[in-house]
């Protein structure tokens, strides 16, 4: 039986009884013996984790062979997860999240130098100045350069004597035409991230002098990942359904990687759009309205959820989402004015979004030409937009979202994993879980990048994706079925329950 169809739980959801007698059934030595065969393999992954982010990040092929290895043990670790009695559960899903999260935040970021972006800006702004203001290679804001993030050339006059851990970005557009070293990302253009973000690059800079490192937004990304994950316990407790579906986001290889090492900005976008997908299904529109303008005010991709948040008083809940957004805006409008907009159109244009020899949308390119992928790209999405506004149930709303999450990423194809973030939540309370697959094939399609591996790795991984993904519906309706008419009184008594939530 599904762990989500709905109950007879309290709450506003409808949860399985089934996944919790189940437990309560087994004999206690069963569920003792699951919890540490769970915590061994947790352990593992861990160690997986470890050696990988603290092996040298030129070896090229450390990335890939980590992240392999690490979802290898993390799906018999999150399927033994299953078997851990009720009692147990909770404190081992922490305590997993734990190891993950310690091992995670042994080295500076491994695949990603976003969060050096990140520091920079919190340090600018700590200094009474605008983000969007100059770029990282103004000469301007020389005193305020940590060594950490910005280093001289050497005698040679480049960047190899001493590189940064994270990558070195080496660029000659600075005044006098010398050359300027720096771990910072595109140095020579204005910031991409919106203003509810660069509130949080504030906040984590406020307290740690310029000097501490990548460490101080590695920490904030363990709290916020811990955070998600108590909230979706306390959730799964309160709504009668087993705890131990959150080591889909607890004790994920791609939590442990993205948010909690490579620190992406995206945990914060992810908790605010779960925390707004709990207010509304708690009845509390603006709140919800609020939670979903800060989490699209942190990233933007959060709005491509917007369609399964518009099912109870959508009116209200825009008007509270564009009113956070704009709120968010203010000092930095008033302060930079339009240079707010920052890099984001070239950005845009330079990740191939325009459709022209674009590497995205790479599963329409294998049936379409490459011109027609964009405009058909936008039709599916309105399209697929459409139906989950329109189907979007209030008593099961995460499945909506996570049709949606999943189907968006599948259709655009983005090759960066830390945007498959904002699906896993949804996966733990939807209890679809072949979405998760996701994840690791945009992880392989972002360290195989240029062709002829990284188009074939997109190919293979998405298009293999989409055959799950329909196996699995396909599967899950005839297990429904099955159900139906092996035992008709429950399916009645579940029909009843629904309407009666509903």
């Amino acid at each position: 039986m599904s762990e989500s169809t709905p109950g007879r739980a309290s709450g506003p959801v409808g949860s399985s009884s089934a996944g919790s007698s189940s437990s309560g059934m087994r004999p206690p030595h069963t569920g003792t013996a699951a919890a540490a065969v769970a915590l061994a393999l947790v352990a593992l992954l861990a160690g997986v984790l470890w050696w990988t982010v603290t092996n040298d990040p030129a070896a090229e092929w450390v990335s890939p062979l980590g992240t392999l290895a690490a979802w290898t043990v993390f799906i018999p670790a999150a399927l033994v997860a299953r078997r851990i009695t009720a009692r147990y559960a909770a404190a081992v899903v922490l305590l997993g999240s734990l190891l993950v999260g310690a091992a995670a935040i042994a080295a500076p970021p491994a695949t990603s130098n976003d969060s050096a972006r990140y520091a920079w800006d919190g340090i600018v702004q700590k200094a009474g100045i605008s983000p969007y203001a100059h770029v990282p290679a103004d000469e301007m804001l020389r005193p305020l350069r940590p060594a950490w993030l910005f280093q001289d050339p050497g005698p040679d006059g480049t960047c190899h004597a001493n590189p940064f851990p994270t990558g070195t970005e080496t660029t000659t557009n600075i005044p006098g035409g010398g050359t300027l070293c720096t771990a910072i990302n595109r140095p020579a253009v204005p910031t991409v991230y919106p203003a509810a973000a660069e509130l949080y690059f504030l906040a984590v800079r406020l307290i740690p002098g310029s000097e501490v490192g990548f460490i101080a937004f590695q920490l904030a990304g363990l709290l916020l990942s811990l955070a998600i994950t108590v909230a979706l316990l306390a959730f799964l407790r309160r709504t009668g359904r087993p705890v131990h579906q959150a080591v889909w986001w607890a004790w994920s290889p791609l939590v442990a990687f993205e948010a909690i090492n490579g620190a992406h900005v995206d945990a914060l976008g992810t908790a605010l759009a779960l925390a707004a997908a709990l207010l509304l299904v708690g009845g509390r529109t603006l709140g919800s309205g609020a939670a979903f303008g800060a989490a699209v005010a942190t990233k933007l991709i959060p709005a491509i959820s917007a369609p399964a948040m518009l099912y109870r008083r959508p009116l209200r809940f825009v008007a509270a989402a564009v009113a956070t957004f704009a709120a968010a805006y203010v000092p930095y409008v008033l302060a930079s004015g339009w240079a707010v907009v920052g890099f984001l159109p070239e950005y845009l244009r330079s990740e191939g979004y325009d459709g022209q020899d674009s590497p995205r949308f790479t599963l329409l390119k294998l049936v379409l030409p490459s011109s027609w992928a964009a405009p058909a790209a936008l039709v599916l999405l309105l399209g697929l937009s459409f139906y989950v506004w329109r189907t979007t149930d209030s008593v099961r709303p995460w499945d909506g979202q996570v049709l949606m999450v999943g189907g968006t990423l599948l259709i655009v194809s983005p090759s960066y994993p830390w945007y498959a973030l904002l699906l896993l939540p949804f996966v733990v309370l939807s209890g679809r879980y072949e979405f998760t697959a996701i994840a690791p094939v945009l992880a392989l399609m972002y360290f195989t990048g240029a062709e002829p591996y990284g188009q074939l790795t997109a190919r293979v991984g998405l298009g293999a994706v989409v055959v799950l993904l329909v196996v699995a519906t396909v599967a899950r309706r005839r297990s429904r079925q099955f159900r139906r008419v092996s035992n008709p009184s429950d399916g009645l008594n579940a029909c009843l329950s629904y309407w009666d939530k509903g």
